[in-house]
């Protein structure tokens, strides 16, 4: 993608015609110029979408995405160093809009955003060779959501249909093909596969593909004029001290709203009542998605092994009841949050360690 995206000014329009007499060089014919700004402006609207994406911030997303449409719409025909940057934007676009049934980019209204957004990220695996596992992995988590997000719509025949259009009849596909088909018949879009090969687990591998990307578009004209305006006029520290300050109004709101739960708790107890104690994950809690995907080729176990039961307790077998409240607190906070489901379930003397060891163990029956 290097290409006259990554040149400087002089050197994209340089060229266009012979000097005259005078010490003036002769301006670049305008559709040559035009081009090279094009280049420019398409490249960094894709760096800010990438940006966006990967901070979750879907307000500032939607204008780069329409400024980024526009310049991609204009295009004629694709130039070859632009193909991964126009393949790119359109990936983003439609992951962004992926569990919007109503939206459509193709003329096949069957068609959801994320099977368009598959067949975007193909074309991306034909323009890179080195990221085969990578390509792989997202390949198979957009397949898993695509019939998920249909699922969680009501929408089990149409996730019957899409199933039909997404896989082949070779051997490698069948054991995902016949899983997913067997997810379908039973009309549950809570299973663990589904809940373990998530959304946000999709997201996650996307955002770490288009770090790269973004490493190597900081040489653009645009953002390295932009950066240097910035710096010029001390904009930067002015942003970066208005950040700090929202952050220790958000850390002072916290502390007092921890205070003012502190208190009322003693309140409580003071007058005889139990409260349930409030847990939150860590800030900086992020769910570990490696030995996830491990499986994702194989769909074997999860994990191989999973951690003992708590000591100092009785081994008790799990109930279907105690099954299903598992199962509704995923559904609602999320696997990984056992601390929280826990809390706001109704389980028989269990520990999260034991609610997470149950999970796994319903991952692999399961996956058989």
């Amino acid at each position: 993608m290097a290409g006259v995206a990554g040149s400087s000014p002089a050197e994209a329009g340089g060229g266009g015609g012979s000097s005259s007499s005078s010490s003036t060089t002769a301006a670049p014919p305008p559709a040559e110029a035009e081009a090279v700004a094009a280049d420019w402006m398409l490249e960094f609207a894709c760096y800010c979408l990438c940006r966006h994406f990967g901070e979750g911030r879907a307000a500032p997303f939607r204008p780069w995405r329409a400024v980024a449409q526009a310049l991609i719409d204009g295009l004629s025909k694709i130039p070859t160093h632009q193909k991964k940057t126009v393949y790119l934007c359109q990936l983003l676009i439609r992951i962004a809009e992926g569990k919007n049934l109503e939206c459509h980019f193709e003329n096949h209204e069957r068609m959801s955003p994320l099977e368009s957004a598959l067949s975007f990220w193909t074309l991306l695996e034909r323009e890179e060779i080195k990221l085969e596992k990578l390509h792989g992995d997202i390949c198979r988590l957009i397949q898993i959501q695509i019939v998920a997000v249909h699922m969680e719509n009501g929408y089990f025949k149409e996730a019957a249909e899409v199933l039909e259009r997404l896989f082949t009849d070779s051997e490698s596909d069948k054991p995902l093909r016949v899983k997913l088909a067997s997810i379908i018949k039973r009309k549950d879009p809570y299973v663990p596969l589904l809940q373990t090969f998530s959304y946000d687990l999709l997201t996650s591998k996307i955002k770490s593909y288009i770090e790269p990307f973004m490493k190597r578009t900081e040489t653009n004209f645009l953002i390295q004029a932009a950066t240097k305006h910035v710096e010029s006029k001390g904009l930067g520290a002015t942003a970066l001290q208005n950040k700090t300050v929202n952050e220790n109004d958000k850390r002072n709101l916290e502390t007092n709203q921890r205070s003012m739960e502190e208190q009322q708790s003693i309140t409580d107890q003071s007058r005889g009542g139990i409260k349930k104690p409030t847990v939150r994950p860590h800030p900086g809690w992020k769910p570990r998605v490696s030995s996830v995907l491990q499986s994702l080729n194989s769909l074997q176990n999860v994990e191989k092994h999973g951690d003992a039961l708590a000591c100092g307790r009785r081994r008790q077998r799990w109930t279907y009841k105690e099954d299903m409240e598992l199962k509704s607190g995923i559904r609602e906070f999320g696997v990984g949050n056992w601390a929280k489901i826990l809390v706001h379930g109704d389980f028989n003397n269990r520990t999260s360690v034991m609610l997470k060891d149950r999970w796994r163990t319903l991952c692999r029956i399961e996956q058989g």
